[in-house]
This record gives C-alpha cells, structure tokens and sequence, in this order.
C-alpha cells in the first residue's frame, strides 16, 4: 500500500531549545481512501548520538548520571544512570559526536567503535532520533566527575560490571531509552564482543 500524508496546515506554536508545531493533516486509511482532516502537535526535537562504553578485558561497563529536568516527578528521582550522549549538529556524523561526547562525559576516547542501531524516541509525537553505538573503551581508570561548565553539565561516571549494569536495568535503575536498548543489546552481544575485541589484542 502506498501510505498518503496531505498537510492542509501548519501553526508553529513555540520555537526555543526544542519546538511545537500544530499540523492539520489527512493521511491513507487501511481501509482505502483519504481520512477527514485531524490535528496533530509535534515537538521538533533533535537528532542525537548515545555511546555504551565496554571495557571486554575488564567486562565493565562505563555510564554517567546527571540531573534530568524530565525526570524530576520520577519516584525514582531525578538523578539518571544513562549511556553518554550528545546533539548532533548540522555536518557532524554521528560517530563523530558519540565518540566525542565520550571524552567530554566520562573522560574516555573509544579504540573501535561498533553501531547498534536508530530509533526514534517517540514518534507519536516528537521528531527526535538517537543513534546508538558500542566503543570499546578502558575503564581501569574510569572514574570522576566530568561535563562542561558552560553547558551545566554535572556529570557523575559509574563503573559496573556487565552483570551489575544488567541487573540494574531489570531492577529498575535503568530507565531512559538509549540506555534500555543499549544494555539489553549488550546482554545480547557481551560475549562476541569479549571474544572478538580481546582475540585481535591477545
């Protein structure tokens, strides 16, 4: 089936950091034809670049924790474990931005780096997309408080085994997207990873 989408409208509703837009809009119906016009609202996010960090000599993992304005009515708290992560601007690829935000956050320069997938965030309702990648990394020195001040980043590296940092994600303390996808990919891959990034170093 070839899927239709006609923009009758658009009303910009906010423009900051991120934006809102209103679309009046008809789209295919899986049933045949054209809908009735229905009015949708979108926040124009951002696409982003996320790294877990793997030491497979050491089986750890590298993550941060900072404050997370999202999160803040969580009962969890406000205070997130997540993968490191950062904006991907105009020009930049997104290897380029995961391996750069890994010095900045936590301090570490990735040796390879192997993608994990794309996804959108959620797309019932923002344009955000995050490119999600593994590096392989040192993390017996791993450790501090890192971010730019000029940012506002505080930000907090946490050193887990690999089966402390699975543990946290089925326990609850994981909970941000990127960082779902990225140790349940790891729970996945751990082993070919320790296998094949230890063998060409041996």
């Amino acid at each position: 089936m070839n899927y239709e989408v006609k923009i009758v409208e658009t009303e910009n509703l906010y423009r900051g950091f991120l934006g809102i837009n209103r679309f009046h809009i008809r789209h295919s119906l899986f049933a045949g034809g054209i809908g009735p016009v229905i009015i949708r609202e979108r926040v124009e996010s951002y696409q982003a670049a996320s790294i877990l960090l793997y030491d497979p000599f050491l089986d750890k993992v590298v993550m941060i924790e900072q404050f997370r304005i999202g999160a803040i009515d969580d009962p969890g708290g406000a205070w997130v474990l997540e993968v490191i992560g950062g904006v991907i601007e105009r020009g930049e690829a997104p290897e380029e931005v995961a391996r750069r935000e890994a010095v900045e956050e936590a301090g570490c320069r990735p040796e390879r780096v192997e993608s994990i997938c794309d996804f959108m965030v959620s797309p019932g309702f923002s344009t955000e997309r995050i490119f999600l990648f593994c590096g392989e990394v040192d993390a017996s020195s791993a450790g501090g408080i890192h971010g730019l001040e000029q940012e506002g980043e505080d930000i907090r590296v946490e050193v887990l085994s690999s089966d402390e940092v699975i543990g946290e994600l089925y326990g609850g303390r994981i909970n941000c997207t990127s960082a779902i996808v990225a140790v349940q990919w790891l729970a996945m891959n751990r082993e070919r990873l320790r296998r094949e990034w230890t063998s060409e170093k041996s």
